[in-house]
């Protein structure tokens, strides 16, 4: 009879891993991870014919030897994931698409309190790519087709935009006017505002991208209610362009989670 192969990686087999001892100085990490990372990470060391451990030390390794940087690692967290998910209105809305004074749940944080009040910004969303204090590249947004939607994908995407493209003229004419020289180095999802940009709500005399992780201004005091929103949004003067009135507020949470509402959000009639 044949001699029958025994299932499974070494990594599997309890006697070699008992007999193998970590180098000097090495320690050991515990993480706890949702069932899709776990599939990720195993699917990603499957390809790559390592064990998960392995594929670990490596990311670490590259970290520790600078061939990937922290923001390119987790800025897409922090920021893309945050900027390109489509922001949730804080409250319902009726067949007109106007709010009504009906909260949604997810944003049930925004009600108790909680997250900073800045400056909804009127433009086109754009990203910058900075290195060394440069600018290296200019990407702007992408929203799903209807077919697309229909296909169950909601949430939109970054594109490259085209140095000859005259759709994208503006949007790099608010790239370069953009003093990036202090900016650190990654990604850095942006409001490309200016004279031809969404017919300049905000009435600037310039154009230039203001990033959302660095330089949106901030209101204390705002009111949460439907009909104190309602109101405060009225009469909202920008702190970006003083003279004109602000689109809305983004509510953010310390945890990632944003919520909005923007001024034409509201019925007309009281």
């Amino acid at each position: 009879m044949d001699e029958v192969r025994g299932r499974g990686r070494p990594r599997k087999d309890p006697e070699r891993l008992a007999r193998w001892t970590p180098p000097e100085g090495w320690s050991r990490l515990v993480a706890w991870v949702s069932p899709e990372e776990k599939k990720a990470l195993k699917r990603v060391a499957v390809e790559a014919e390592v064990s998960v451990a392995d594929l670990v030390r490596a990311l670490a390794a590259g970290l520790a030897g600078g061939a990937i940087t922290h923001e390119e690692l987790v800025g897409h967290v922090r920021k893309g994931i945050q900027v390109m998910e489509k922001i949730p209105t804080l409250f319902e809305r009726d067949g007109d698409f106007r709010v009504v004074d009906r909260p949604r749940a997810e944003c049930a944080w925004v009600f108790d309190g909680e997250g900073t009040p800045t400056e909804k910004l009127d433009g086109t969303n754009v990203r910058l790519t900075t290195r060394a204090g440069r600018l290296v590249r200019v990407e702007k947004r992408r929203n799903p087709s209807k077919a697309q939607k229909q296909q169950g994908i909601t949430d939109g995407w970054y594109v490259d935009t085209d140095e000859h493209g005259p759709e994208d003229k503006w949007i790099l004419n608010a790239a370069r006017n953009t003093d990036v020289a202090a900016w650190p180095d990654g990604e850095h999802a942006c409001e490309a505002l200016g004279p031809r940009i969404q017919g300049n709500p905000l009435q600037l005399d310039e154009y230039r991208c203001v990033p959302f992780n660095l330089e949106i201004p901030a209101y204390e005091e705002v009111p949460r209610s439907y009909r104190e929103l309602r109101g405060y949004l009225a009469e909202l003067e920008s702190r970006y362009a003083p003279g004109s009135l602000a689109e809305g507020i983004v509510f953010h949470h310390p945890d990632g989670r944003r919520a909005k509402i923007k001024r034409k959000d509201f019925p007309k009639s009281a």
